[in-house]
C-alpha cells in the first residue's frame, strides 16, 4: 500500500493543481466542446491553453500526447 501512495506523489509532483473560478456559461460552453472532443473538462481547458501558448510563441510547439485530441493520437 505504501508503494501506491509512492506512485501517488510522484505523478502529483508533476503536475500543479490550480483552483479556477469560471462565470457557468462559460464552464458549461467549456464542458460541452470537451464532450464533443471526448475529453474532460479539465483536458479541454488544458489543451486550450497549450494551444495559445504555442500560439503566442510562449512555450514550443512540439506537442505532448495530452494536448492532442483523440483522433489524432490513434
Amino acid at each position: 500500500m505504501g508503494q501506491l501512495v509512492g506512485i501517488a506523489d510522484a505523478r502529483t509532483a508533476r503536475r500543479k493543481s490550480v483552483l479556477l473560478r469560471l462565470d457557468p456559461r462559460l464552464y458549461n460552453a467549456l464542458a460541452q466542446w470537451a464532450a464533443d472532443d471526448f475529453r474532460s473538462t479539465n483536458a479541454q481547458i488544458e489543451y486550450l491553453l497549450h494551444k495559445v501558448l504555442v500560439d503566442a510563441g510562449r512555450v514550443s510547439a512540439a506537442r505532448t500526447r495530452r494536448s492532442q485530441p483523440r483522433a489524432e493520437r490513434a
